[in-house]
């Protein structure tokens, strides 16, 4: 019976890390909504809008790196922090086209997390 006890511990902690480790999908679903928040205000070339949205996508972000972090490539976490970083740049100088580009990387880079 101890053996059983033991096996099913061992099985129980394998499948729970399992789970942990494909969980990525699941815990970034928050965070979509402000990528098509941010691309409307920055056609519409709405700057002061932009810069709250991006501050909401930025805190939103920071709330879900610890969520992902054990389900996906460190490598994709720091591509999307550099695209944050420069995007915050473009959008403090009002460049459009540069906020745009680094938008539309971010997104690719949240599209493919834990693929």
């Amino acid at each position: 019976m101890k053996k059983i006890i033991y096996y099913i511990c061992i099985v129980t902690v394998l499948i729970f890390f399992a789970l942990l480790m494909n969980s990525g999908s699941y815990f970034k679903k928050p965070m979509a909504d402000n990528f098509d928040t941010l691309n409307k205000d920055l056609k519409s070339e709405n700057w002061d809008k932009a810069e709250n949205t991006f501050k909401e996508l930025s805190y939103s972000w920071q709330e879900t790196i610890p969520r992902i972090q054990f389900s996906v490539e460190k490598d994709e976490i720091n591509a999307i922090n550099v695209n944050i970083s420069r995007m915050e740049a473009y959008i403090h100088s009002r460049d459009k086209n540069e906020a745009l580009a680094e938008l539309s990387e971010a997104v690719e880079h949240w599209n493919n997390i834990n693929k």
